[in-house]
């Protein structure tokens, strides 16, 4: 069982290793697509090119978010959690005992 849990762990290190390299590949994407959206909106505003460069930045803009999410999922979910205490119970009329 310990092994199994040691392995789940170094995928997750593995897993959240490749998320960040593809996060920063669909960063790169998405500024090279920003900038040929706007050059192309300039040179020729509502042509075919204007619009595959907005499909394909909304494409990366879509990738780098899912990464990001998963990154960070990934990154919770190895957290160590807080211990989880229960709050003191308040004694009720009912059950209280009184000092006189």
């Amino acid at each position: 069982m310990a092994l199994h849990t040691h392995d789940h762990g170094l995928r997750t290190v593995r897993a959240a290793r490749q998320l960040r390299r593809i996060r920063a590949f669909y960063a790169a994407g998405v500024v090279l697509w920003a900038a040929t959206t706007a050059w192309t909106a300039w040179d020729s505003p509502g042509g075919r090119p204007m619009w595959t460069s907005v499909l394909l930045l909304v494409v990366f803009s879509s990738l780098l978010f899912m990464a990001g999410w998963w990154l960070r999922h990934l990154e919770t979910a190895d957290a160590p959690r807080p211990a989880h205490h229960v709050a003191p119970r308040r004694a009720s009329g009912r059950h209280a005992v009184s000092g006189s």
